[in-house]
């Protein structure tokens, strides 16, 4: 239920308290015990409505000489004490921001155990207006990070719900990392979207984290995922980039499905199959429906939107360049443990071909709903496809594979393909007896990847999760030293992809790696040695701020530096001191 906040409401409120207070004024004494019991609690004299409650006492009559006594006697100076006893700790020479820690802290853990939420949508009640201490708090994190664990802890707090607005008011909303907390309004939802979209376009070094920040948070629940998904398809259709809002749909689409598809009550199908138009083909419509609902392909649904497409009015082709339809249609024909009927093969093919090289654009000066179709492409993709699924589709080792490598090569031209191909590969080689089979320095199949990352920077991303998966993975059955030598080859492919222009994410990789510390030293040594004898100046600077720690580290590369500065190791650091200020 949305919960609007609005000075009317607070005032509405207040006025509802006064007329109640007016009712109490009527009987003093009733105002006068009302006041006495709040006067005999502990530090009452430090309450922000203590002028209020004097005001109603004197004016029912009450006696100064009681009040003065009882707010002296029960005056604890416990916040006074406090401020005392951290300047003491200051005295005693303890720093100042450590002092400050531990006060806050204190507090926060006091607050987070006495927190009531009824008392606290009181606080508007009384002062009728948003008092100015909670102002003043939210411009410190401490006390917002505070806020921010309450309202996870009490979602339906008016007033922790009001502060989370005052907060994404103020321009912190890219704090509100909380996805339960930032769906509670929509207004304050609509600015962490949009935070979280911004990060995503504007970080492209960085796209997977961004991608899986902004997609936990769409799929916080169904409300959140509809709105967004609409709110994203609109923008999608912006001529200025509206491609890079199409892709991040599909990339939200891609991690529904893998975080939420067991769960049947949250099937996104339905929504997006509602918002790409496709109910205006009924038949395609249904068909695809079937098929991404089971998530899987059956050779009914395959024939009929062959059918559909192939004819001479086909359905947009927005239809089937559907990410889920397509991971499918590729694992169909590049996993060599699924098996197509022959008769329905060409069908399969025609339809991954006509969604990844066909162009589908509006005619001009015709109307709207005349289209251009461009299918120059799409002949020799499916020729490409079908030579490249009939040498995948083989089970054949490293030396039979170098026989049909130049066909392959040709075929990987084609991004469709390169695509099936990293598939393939996958799983070829996540297989446990792959390496220990392998006699080859560098095995065909892994050669193969370095030929796809040259040829599509954009898999690049895809190639190097593969290559950590198999970086990472155990390999008991092998030899210590085969195990080390198999890591160096594939610390080979990384270094290929990083002079293929995967600069940063490789480098992240590694450095995580360090970090750890869970792989061995001489591994990493392998890595920089190779990096230092592919590269030259000028270098960038993240490049720097990412490599300079590892060539600086002496566990790494102390025996590899001379008595001068002539060798790699030397000359990269001097040139980096002398060229970079701040790394």
């Amino acid at each position: 239920m949305e919960v609007e906040y609005d000075d009317s409401g607070w005032q509405g409120r207040t006025k509802q308290q006064s007329n109640a207070e007016e009712l109490h004024e009527d009987n003093p004494q009733k105002t006068i015990q009302e006041c006495l019991e709040k006067f005999l609690t502990p530090d009452y004299i430090m309450e922000p409505g203590i002028f209020t409650q004097l005001k109603r006492y004197f004016q029912s009559g009450g006696s100064p000489e009681e009040v003065i006594s009882m707010l002296s006697e029960n005056y604890k100076a416990v916040a006074q004490m406090a401020n005392l006893l951290a300047e003491w700790l200051i005295l005693a020479g303890v720093k100042v921001t450590e002092v400050q820690a531990m006060v806050e802290n204190h507090l926060k853990e006091m607050i987070l155990k006495s927190f009531d939420p009824k008392k606290a949508d009181t606080i508007f009640t009384e002062e009728g207006e948003t008092p100015d201490w909670l102002t003043e708090m939210i411009d410190h994190y401490t006390w917002r990070s505070l806020i921010y664990r309450l309202a996870e802890e009490y979602p339906d707090c008016l007033m922790l719900n009001f502060t989370i607005k005052l907060i994404s008011d103020a321009g912190f909303q890219s704090e509100i990392t909380s996805i339960s907390t930032a769906a509670q309004q929509i207004e304050v939802f609509s600015r962490v979207l949009k935070t979280s979209i911004v990060k995503f376009l504007n970080n492209p070094d960085d796209v997977h984290g961004a991608i899986q920040e902004c997609a936990r948070m769409v799929c916080h629940g169904q409300h959140t995922y509809v709105y967004s998904q609409v709110l994203i398809q609109v923008l999608s259709q912006e001529q200025k980039g509206g491609f890079n809002m199409k892709r991040l749909s599909q990339e939200i689409i891609k991690y529904a499905l893998q975080n939420l598809y067991l769960n049947s009550n949250q099937n996104v199908t339905p929504i997006t199959m509602a918002l790409n138009g496709s109910a205006v083909y009924p038949q395609a419509c249904q068909a695809l429906t079937s098929m991404l609902t089971r998530n899987t392909l059956n050779p009914a649904d395959i024939t009929v939107l062959f059918r559909n497409y192939s004819g001479s009015d086909p359905p947009p082709i927005d239809l089937i360049r559907n990410p889920q339809f397509l991971e499918l249609l590729v694992d169909a024909l590049f996993r060599a443990s699924v098996k197509i009927n022959p008769e329905h093969k060409p069908k399969y093919v025609f339809l991954l071909a006509y969604a990844s090289s066909v162009i589908d654009q509006p005619a001009k000066k015709r109307p709207l709903t005349e289209r251009l179709l461009n299918k120059d492409e799409l002949k020799s993709t499916i020729q490409a496809i079908e030579k490249a699924h009939a040498i995948c589709n083989v089970d054949q080792g490293s030396t039979e594979l170098i026989a049909e490598l130049q066909t392959l090569y040709n075929c990987i031209k084609y991004p469709v393909v390169g695509v099936g191909v990293i598939r393939w590969i996958e799983n070829v080689v996540m297989e446990p007896s792959y390496f220990k089979l392998s006699t080859d320095s560098c095995p065909t199949h892994l050669a193969v990847l370095d030929e796809v990352a040259g040829v599509h920077p954009t898999l690049q991303q895809q190639i190097l999760f593969l290559l950590i998966r198999l970086f990472e993975s155990k390999q008991d059955e092998l030899e210590i030293l085969v195990q080390l030598e198999m890591k160096k080859m594939i610390l080979d492919r990384m270094v290929n992809l990083l002079t293929r222009g995967c600069v940063v994410p490789v480098l992240r990789y590694i450095k995580q790696c360090c970090a750890i510390e869970d792989t061995d030293i001489s591994l990493i040594r392998y890595f920089v040695t190779e990096v230092l004898e592919t590269i030259t100046h000028p270098y960038s600077p993240e490049f720097v701020q990412l490599f300079l720690p590892m060539v600086e580290n002496e566990e790494i590369t102390g025996t590899m530096r001379g008595e001068g500065d002539n060798d790699p190791v030397s000359e990269f650091i001097v040139h980096c001191k002398a060229h970079y200020t701040t790394v």
